[in-house]
């Protein structure tokens, strides 16, 4: 499979794997990756953020995407995340390229102090770092504006943008200021799919990979053929889960993951704080619920 077919398929954010010491735990995500895999995921992303890239130290991150991508074993494309301060940043970049990554992608600073001038520059540092990979841009703020994110994917190698803002208007006007070649991605998980696929996207992340691939692939596949009506009906199907875990600021997103793992076997530890440990009473109850009923456990 190309890169760009996969980034126009299903991104799928792995989750970390910790052990009772609390320390990475890699091997963990073995079954993990190979029931996704079986079911016809096309990209799995590791240091993203349901894998929890800013609970990890640079280190560990390094260590995720080494372990990962020899995990993989060439079944799929293998997109790995990079970000955080500038210097951070290169040294996980050239750790990726190093350990085999098709590709990067970039989370958009999180520091206070922001220039899209000044991301165009990171993207370029970390674009020589990687020795050119393809990168995919993360953006999470669509407030730098259209005329921004066109300079941002006009930097070498940016083939796709992760669109992770509940804008489709602004995403519309964007596809139309960037070169074509530029793959959209729709970064809010299966919910948002439908409505970013109507204003041009394709392809979308998932943290449902992690525990119920098929379903995802299921609405992966009714959306390209352009039955909004089978995949708006398959993700009323699966909504109680991203419900759980938008609670809390989104404070229960790779929590309720993480749970459901554990309720199925499949145990990858617990989240770091500053995320939600564990889910309450009630939300455990909905997520039981939510396996029950659709024979996850």
């Amino acid at each position: 499979m190309t890169l760009d077919d996969a980034l126009r398929g299903i991104s799928g954010i792995l989750v970390t794997p910790y052990d009772s010491a609390g320390d990475i735990a890699p091997e963990r995500l073995a079954p993990i990756l190979d029931r996704a895999l079986g079911a016809g995921l096309h990209m799995p992303v590791v240091n993203g953020n349901t894998g929890e890239f800013y609970a990890l130290t640079t280190d560990e991150a390094a260590t995720m995407v080494r372990e990962t991508v020899a995990m993989v074993d060439g079944r799929a494309p293998v997109l790995a995340g990079v970000g955080r301060g500038l210097r951070d940043a290169i040294c996980l970049a050239r750790a990726s390229a190093e350990a085999g990554a098709t590709a990067l992608m970039v989370h958009q600073p999180p520091d206070p102090f922001v220039a899209p001038r000044g991301v165009v520059d990171y993207l370029h540092a970390i674009n020589d770092a990687s020795g050119g990979l393809p990168m995919m841009l993360y953006l999470r703020n669509d407030a730098i504006g259209t005329r921004a994110i066109a300079d941002l994917c006009a930097v070498p190698n940016v083939r796709g943008v992760k669109w992770a803002t509940p804008n489709p208007l602004r995403l519309a006007e964007a596809i139309a200021a960037c070169d074509p070649g530029i793959t959209w991605v729709g970064g809010l998980a299966e919910i948002w799919a439908p409505v970013f696929y109507a204003v041009g996207a394709r392809g979308f992340t998932s943290g449902l990979i992690n525990i119920w691939p098929e379903r995802s692939l299921a609405i992966h596949a009714a959306l390209e053929a352009g039955d909004y009506q089978s995949a708006n009906a398959l993700i009323a199907g699966m909504r109680a889960f991203e419900d759980i875990r938008a609670e809390e600021m989104n404070g229960t997103n790779v929590t309720g993951v993480k749970a459901a793992l554990q309720a199925t076997g499949l145990d990858c530890g617990p989240t770091r704080a500053p995320s939600a440990w564990p889910l309450t009473d009630s939300q455990h109850m909905r997520l039981h619920q939510f396996l029950t009923r659709n024979n996850l456990i």
